[in-house]
């Protein structure tokens, strides 16, 4: 198993930018796909993106254009590069490990609000 711990939050004016990072734990990184999900209050939780163990990126339709996930096995991290934020993006968001093998780790969250 691999421990997530997501950083990079905070609180950002429409139309600004935020890097997040999830770094994990273990020997096994390169092996797990990796995501990121978001859930705002009284709502479910929601694929954002995900990128696989050869680097295929997909996205959901809300945020193509604007969210950007990368990894870096050699530091066992993840990012997730994020522009023209928007107030429906507030959320906390979470960082997902998933392996067929290993199974499936999620991070505790990282907040991020959007506000003027």
């Amino acid at each position: 198993q691999v421990q997530l711990v997501e950083s990079g939050g905070g609180l950002v004016q429409p139309g600004g930018s935020l890097r997040l990072s999830c770094a994990a734990s273990g020997r096994t990184f390169s092996s797990y796909a990796m995501g990121w999900y978001r859930q705002a209050p009284g709502k479910e939780r929601e694929l954002v993106a995900r990128i696989t163990t050869h680097g295929i990126t997909t996205y959901a339709d809300s945020v193509k254009g604007r969210f950007s996930i990368s990894r870096d096995n050699a530091k066992n991290t993840i990012y997730l590069q994020i522009n023209s934020l928007k107030p429906e993006d507030t959320a906390v968001y979470l960082c997902n490990a998933y392996s067929l093998y290993y199974g499936q780790n999620w991070g505790q969250g990282t907040q991020v609000t959007v506000s003027s």
